[in-house]
């Protein structure tokens, strides 16, 4: 594997350097208009920062961030106007009222699914432009005039381009703590988050908790904007901040990448430029005056979607040079789980019964699984095996039985609780996140042993417990063979090696149990071989397995015992040999002879 050296500068660490020189250089260079032009551009990024946070990596797509930026650059020009504050405490009022009105839609919206979401955004953003326009003291539709410039160390920026860099010293911190925190355990979860709640909440995400956090953030992102806009303009009224404005935002993120920070600045200049361009040459072109350069914005977003469905940004990454991987200099290890005696009762099920209206797809079944074995559910297809899959994972909570982790009950626990209990599965599908190396894919398993939350990312101040995480990752990897493959993309790897992503990825969780969901599903032969060596190894090394599997070639080959389920039914346990002289069994699978290859057969 191929490792940087951590005192190496990189060619990307170079390249952002002189990117950043010459941002710094701009404001001297360009002409007056071009400064303001550009320091509009620094605005509209740090909103649409918060955006790409926000729908671009968690998924959740917002049309009324706009609101957000009214309601920061309101609350500032309200309080120095009529109340003689300083614009340095209208900055901490309107994080303050922002938050509050983000925490509180973000609360009320997003439990919603689907295009049920969008739609709410559209009606809290039409409804604050409203508010906006027809309150008496915020101006109305004529606007607050006269709001005072900031004030720093005793100047006052009243200069286009001393305000420039005071708006790209703001987009500069705000960029960098979104990529600090994309680059930590809750970034990870973030992105987890974009492929359902099913993921991160097997790694002991709360998913509602997380998604209204970065509801949150996003919209102070948009409220600093806000607060900029307020005091570079020294006017304010509601046009800036209304529903066709929130969805340019988006079409900022959008077209410049929205899974990326800097595809969101990138989105920002592009867009902003082009419509001051297009306001310019539109009306001689066509010899009229009108809104032409929305027309050119709706063909360029479907264009976009057409031929870069990721945006501009990952086109220009494929010219920069690759970045190595770099490891962080280890320190303290991860705290670790007590390994229960071999032997112990780790999970036992009594009498358990889920019921979907009429259908008992489990029906009080019974079993037991022991610490240091491996665990076979079988069953022919409609056996209920997923069902109690779900059951032991916290996904579906019984409706009747019991289910207890090392005598402590869990029935009723979600499937994070469950996690943390120690509990870590792998999915029949898999699922990891194709955009991220092996090495931040199985890092993504260790959430629940690290603590440090959105702030400490964001502020940098968690890179103990990442080193501590980054070098558990690198561990599990080189145990299930995929070491020397660690800084490769996880999209690349061909099905049988992201299932055994998946398997060490789990391993980071430190499980007292480890639950497999048909690993073997879609393998060719040498694959399930080596998938069969490898769980016997870890068998070996104290880790307690229970499978989910149709291969009856493997399961047969592999487990210690056997859990045989059938119209939701418990209908034989035992060992291979005693599974296989079950004549009930040899019924349920329709005559089949277990002692000869039956692979596909079960399924």
């Amino acid at each position: 594997m191929k490792r940087a050296p951590t005192a190496a500068l990189s060619p990307r660490t170079l390249l952002s350097g002189l990117a950043l020189v010459v941002a710094a250089l701009l404001p001297l260079l360009l002409p007056t208009f071009q400064v303001t032009l550009l320091t509009n551009i620094l605005i509209f990024a740090v909103l649409v920062t918060g955006l790409v946070l926000l729908t671009g990596v968690v998924g959740l797509t917002s049309f009324g961030h706009a609101a957000f930026m009214g309601v920061g650059a309101y609350t500032t020009a309200l309080l120095s106007t009529r109340l003689g504050w300083s614009p340095w405490l209208g900055l901490l009022a309107g994080f303050v009222t922002t938050g509050s009105v983000a925490a509180l839609l973000g609360l009320i919206t997003l439990r919603m699914q689907g295009h049920y979401l969008p739609l709410a955004t559209i009606a809290w953003g039409i409804s604050l432009y409203y508010v906006f326009g027809n309150t008496p003291a915020l101006g109305g539709n004529t606007g607050l005039t006269d709001i005072p410039p900031i004030t720093l160390l005793g100047v006052s920026l009243t200069n286009p381009r001393a305000f420039a860099y005071l708006a790209l010293v703001c987009l500069g911190l705000t960029a960098l703590g979104a990529q600090f925190l994309l680059s930590s355990r809750t970034g990870r979860a973030m992105r987890a988050l974009r492929t359902g709640p099913l993921v991160a909440e097997a790694f002991g995400v709360n998913p509602f908790g997380l998604r209204v956090q970065v509801f949150v953030l996003s919209a102070l992102m948009a409220s600093l904007a806000g607060w900029l806009y307020a005091h570079n303009q020294r006017f304010l009224n509601p046009t800036p901040f209304s529903l066709s404005a929130g969805i340019e935002y988006l079409f900022m993120a959008v077209v410049g990448g929205s899974q990326h920070v800097w595809g969101g600045v990138l989105g920002a200049g592009l867009i902003t430029q082009l419509r001051e361009t297009l306001r310019d040459v539109l009306p001689g072109l066509l010899g009229q005056q009108g809104s032409f350069e929305t027309v050119v914005f709706g063909l360029l977003i479907i264009l976009v979607l057409q031929f870069a469905r990721r945006g501009l940004w990952p086109l220009v990454e494929r010219w920069l040079p690759q970045e190595p991987l770099r490891l962080l200099p280890a320190g303290p290890g991860l705290p670790r789980r007590a390994v229960p005696a071999t032997g112990t009762p780790l999970i036992q099920v009594a009498q358990a019964v889920k019921r979907f209206g009429g259908l008992r797809a489990v029906d009080e079944v019974s079993f037991e699984l022991r610490a240091g074995e491996i665990l076979g559910l079988i069953g022919p297809n409609g056996a209920g095996k997923s069902t109690m899959f779900n059951l032991l994972t916290g996904v579906s909570p019984a409706t009747s039985g019991r289910v207890t982790l090392l005598g402590q009950d869990i029935t009723g626990r979600s499937a994070a609780q469950i996690h943390r209990l120690g509990v870590s599965r792998t999915f029949q599908h898999v699922k990891v996140l194709p955009e991220l190396t092996l090495l931040e894919n199985t890092m993504m398993g260790g959430y629940a042993r690290a603590h440090a939350g959105l702030l400490r990312s964001m502020l940098h101040l968690e890179r103990r417990e990442e080193a501590a995480l980054q070098h558990e990752a690198l561990r599990q990897l080189e145990r299930v063979g995929l070491g020397e493959q660690a800084g490769q993309l996880a999209g690349n790897l061909p099905l049988g090696q992201q299932r055994i992503l998946e398997v060490a990825r789990a391993l980071v969780a430190d499980p007292a149990l480890l639950l497999l969901d048909e690993p073997a599903a879609g393998l060719r032969y040498g694959e399930k071989t080596a998938l069969s060596a490898l769980l016997r190894r870890l068998r070996d090394e104290g880790v307690t397995i229970l499978i989910v599997e149709h291969d009856m070639d493997l399961v047969m080959s592999l487990v210690d015992r056997l859990v045989v389920m059938s119209s939701g039914q418990k209908l034989a346990e035992g060992t291979p040999d005693e599974v296989r002289g079950n004549p009930a069994v040899r019924e349920a699978y329709l005559g089949v002879d277990l002692d000869e290859p039956t692979s596909g057969v079960a399924s």
